[in-house]
């Protein structure tokens, strides 16, 4: 949990400083008030380019000095930060007591969750959503998921770079070249096939003991590449003249696909209603929270955006009942009233437009 995080030209925000309490954190104001600015800065303290996949340069305030800082407090005194300077505002700097890290390093320090209204159509969105969804989850239960997905996708680039020059005549392939870079990727993708099927498992067992309650239980499995990990450099070799026709990969982990039933229907989720895919996914990503708590010891941080004004009054209070004592829980809404029920403990602000 954070004990202090401080903003600096961050969106709408010139400087902010705030000091929550270890559970829930409520943030209302208007629309636009720079609420979901708030939970943006917060998801960039961990590996990734947080919760709306958004440029740096697009994250400096505008009139402010061209780039911009987030540091927080976690573990009782542990200083992290991520930033950018005004003289290179596409590169991030992540630091940790100080010193310069790897993005990567952040899964060593927090587990950072959310669920936010742009996620509602993730079960209709193509399979590189859910792949991504996906890599979130089972990073919070591996922190060493994201350097063998960086690596992999690294070598598949430079795999696809070769092909493409080969194909326009620039530059005949390289066929040692090409052996490394796909035993490269043969090496990461075993790994993340594997952690991604023991994220997948773990989960399916939690949802599937679930007792029936409001929120919908969801079947998870692995779609679409199934192949065994031993056999993807060869695979990749075979397939050099099929890709470069194509221009991309067609085999690997990156062609994976994460399908979710609603087991009580016996309907795959992209069927469901709209109301049942929010269901479902919330289900989804509460289920998670617990499997991280357990494994790790550490509940995470959870981040849920305007999750509150979708729910009906049963279901937003059995929310806030399951969610009290999980540690820190950082919600937005337009009107303090949807979040009554959480109790006199919840640290509440006001945003107002940049301010608090």
């Amino acid at each position: 949990m954070f004990s202090r995080l401080v903003l600096t030209d961050f969106r709408n925000h010139a400087d902010a400083a705030i000091e929550p309490g270890p559970g829930f954190v409520v943030l209302t104001g208007e629309n636009g008030a720079g609420k979901t600015n708030i939970l943006e800065a917060v998801s960039l303290l961990a590996p990734g380019r947080g919760l709306r996949r958004a440029p740096l340069g697009e994250m400096a305030r505008q009139g402010g000095s061209g780039g911009f800082g987030v540091a927080a407090t976690v573990a009782g005194d542990v200083e992290i930060a991520t930033g950018t300077q005004p003289s290179a505002p596409e590169r991030r700097i992540v630091r940790i007591q100080g010193a310069p890290v790897a993005a990567t390093a952040l899964a060593e320090w927090l587990t950072i969750l959310w669920l936010t209204p742009a996620m509602d159509r993730l079960f209709v969105e193509p399979a590189s959503e859910r792949r991504r969804f996906l890599d979130r989850l089972t990073l919070a239960l591996n922190p060493g998921h994201a350097v063998h997905s960086n690596r992999y996708e690294a070598a598949m680039r430079a795999r696809n770079r070769l092909l493409a020059e080969a194909d326009e005549g620039v530059r005949p392939a390289d066929p040692e070249w090409l052996n490394a870079l796909e035993a490269q990727m043969a090496e990461h993708g075993v790994a993340i096939d594997s952690a991604r099927r023991d994220a997948v498992a773990a989960l399916a067992e939690r949802l599937a003991d679930q007792p029936e309650g409001p929120f919908a239980r969801a079947g998870l499995a692995l779609e679409g590449w199934t192949g065994a990990g031993d056999t993807l450099a060869g695979d990749l070799a075979q397939g050099r003249r099929r890709d470069t026709a194509a221009g991309r990969t067609l085999v690997g982990p990156h062609r994976t696909d994460l399908a979710v039933m609603h087991l009580g229907k016996g309907q795959a989720a992209a069927l469901c209603s709209t109301g049942e895919q929010k269901a479902l996914l919330l289900g989804v990503v509460l289920a998670h929270a617990d499997l991280v708590a357990e494994r790790t010891g550490q509940a995470p941080i959870l981040l849920l955006d305007e999750v509150a004004a979708h729910l009906d009054p049963f279901r937003r209070a059995a929310l806030f009942e399951r969610l009290a004592g999980k540690g820190q829980v950082w919600m937005t809404g337009t009107e303090s009233a949807l979040f009554d029920e959480v109790g006199n403990d919840a640290f509440r602000l006001t945003i107002g437009h940049g301010t608090r």
